[in-house]
């Protein structure tokens, strides 16, 4: 039975290569500069799920500005596709690619064919049958992605047992737990996701010289300030004691830094110090890794702050 985007994805891709025979089919996500490949069907090109390109080096980016037909049945005949970057470093001798939408009208990715040798010009009329594949597709698509914010819900719902008790923050357990379903959901649809490290720089100094309660404050009052900035579907962890995680879903880089700038002054606006380093998540790492790299540079940014001080 086909009920989710994963599935479908897959029996859309063996259909199109039993009845078009292309040598390898994908089904993609446009990010930013990144075209990243969700789903692939191949057998002889050695493309995997995961990988990633320039956008702008493909040929689908062509199609999408109507450069060019859906169906190129030799693309040497297409001075747009022809000259495509990754034309060339593939070896693309026939084409089609279609556009999946998301409800809202924006491109979300493709639905691409690609063989190494030209086909005959008959394929142009098979273009009405992967069209309404694609459509289909779109349309269980979107019906996940419009019912994510009600998954990311319950899945916090569920993790409210992880919550650290003094800040009511979600604890080490909880940030990894969630942590671990979003990547789940980058991983399948290609999201991009934003993640910080904080470190507070003055809360062994303040339990030393003023007592745990004025620590204890100095951590509420960091708590409430990350909350403050963030949307509902993101997560703020204590991931120890004077350590704090951010993760920001479904956000690009220039939405991470303006919501960077944002924890920036709302700490400042609380009276807290800390040190901060930010990554984004994308292909080619996990939001695992992407953490690791936040957190170093995090550090980076605290031996600096400790040189100037």
């Amino acid at each position: 039975m086909i009920n989710d985007f994963a599935t479908a994805a897959q029996a859309t891709m063996s259909y199109l290569r039993h009845r078009l025979g292309f040598k390898l089919w994908m089904v993609t996500r446009t990010e930013g500069d990144d075209w990243i490949v969700l789903f692939a069907d191949d057998a002889g090109y050695g493309i995997k799920a995961g990988q990633a390109f320039r956008w702008t080096d493909t040929i689908c980016s062509r199609m999408v500005l109507g450069h060019g037909p859906n169906i190129a049945p030799s693309t040497t005949d297409v001075a747009a596709y022809a000259e495509a970057p990754l034309a060339r470093q593939l070896g693309i001798g026939a084409y089609v690619g279609v556009p999946l939408h998301r409800t809202d009208g924006s491109l979300f990715g493709t639905l691409v064919g690609l063989d190494p040798q030209p086909r005959d010009k008959t394929i142009r009329e098979e273009l009405d049958t992967v069209t309404l594949l694609a459509d289909l597709l779109s349309a269980v698509l979107n019906g996940e992605l419009n019912a994510g914010d009600a998954v990311r819900q319950a899945e916090r719902v569920g993790a409210d047992a992880t919550r650290d008790g003094l800040t009511g923050l979600y604890n080490r357990r909880g940030w990894d737990m969630l942590l671990q379903r979003e990547e789940e959901r980058c991983s399948r649809y290609g999201h991009s996701a934003c993640v910080v490290s904080i470190d507070l720089d003055d809360l062994k100094f303040i339990n030393d010289a003023q007592g745990s309660a004025s620590g204890d404050a100095l951590l509420m009052r960091t708590a409430r300030a990350l909350e403050g900035v963030t949307r509902g579907s993101d997560v703020v962890a204590r991931l120890g004691d004077d350590e704090f995680g951010m993760l920001m879903v479904e956000c690009d880089y220039f939405d991470a830094q303006a919501m960077l700038l944002r924890v920036q002054e709302a700490l400042a606006g609380s009276d807290v110090r800390a040190s901060l380093g930010m990554a984004m998540r994308k292909a080619g790492y996990d939001l695992e890794e992407a953490f690791a790299m936040a957190d170093a540079e995090m550090y980076r940014a605290k031996r600096s702050r400790k040189v100037l001080n």
